[in-house]
Order: C-alpha cells, then sequence, then structure tokens
C-alpha cells in the first residue's frame, strides 16, 4: 500500500558523462538538468520499492523541475523523494535535491501505477 509520507533517496556523483557538455543539454561541464531529472525520478522509484502489486510498476507522468545551482564534476548528488498525494494509481511526490555545498533543484512529480505486460503490450502494437 502506498502512502503519503512514503520517502526515497538516491544518490550519484557529478562525472564527464552525465554534464550538460556530455548529454548535449548545454554547452559545460555541471550536472545536467536531465540528469538531475534521471536522480529525481530514482528517488520517487525507491520510495515506492516493496510497495506495488506484483506485475505492477510506476512511470512518471509529470515533472516540474527547477534546477536552482550548478554542481561540478566530482562532487556528490543527493535526492529525496517523499509522497504528498495518493490519487487511485496517480502518486505526487516533492523532491529535493542536493549536493555537497546545499541545494541544486526542487520538483513536484506525478507517476502513475501500470500493469507491466498491458503498458508494454500497448506500447509494442505502435510499432
Amino acid at each position: 500500500m502506498i502512502n503519503v509520507g512514503m520517502t526515497g533517496k538516491a544518490e550519484g556523483v557529478v562525472t564527464k558523462e552525465n554534464t550538460a557538455l556530455a548529454m548535449k543539454s548545454g554547452s559545460l561541464e555541471v550536472f545536467s538538468t536531465p540528469a538531475l531529472v534521471a536522480l529525481m525520478e530514482e528517488a520517487a522509484c525507491n520510495a515506492l520499492e516493496n510497495s506495488l502489486e506484483k506485475n505492477t510498476t510506476t512511470v512518471g507522468i509529470k515533472m516540474d523541475v527547477q534546477h536552482i545551482s550548478a554542481s561540478p564534476v566530482g562532487m556528490k548528488v543527493y535526492a529525496r523523494a517523499s509522497v504528498i498525494e495518493v490519487d487511485e494509481r496517480k502518486i505526487i511526490f516533492h523532491i529535493e535535491a542536493k549536493d555537497e555545498a546545499g541545494i541544486i533543484g526542487k520538483s513536484v512529480h506525478s507517476r502513475f501505477i501500470v500493469q507491466k505486460d498491458k503498458f508494454m503490450a500497448k506500447t509494442n502494437d505502435k510499432k
């Protein structure tokens, strides 16, 4: 069962591979916004770990993100997601990300619970 207040965390390190320059989302060697979003989604998924029914998962459906501060290569980065609302199969999170110097981002993120097999069958029907 998924409840308001559940939390999850994710962490990583800024590498040349996840910089804005490498990910083509900018021209600087700083932690990219796409990598920040991925870290935030990982934290949200971790909040739901062991709480989903068999053969279900969640998919991200919305992310309202603020990338507040840049993080240099070599710095550790962290995200903490908290469930703030559950509406049937829709789960909404508040996520905060930090590096070793302080806050780097905030977001409100929505995920939707889906049946794995049904979701993949519908997706593969697009081919």
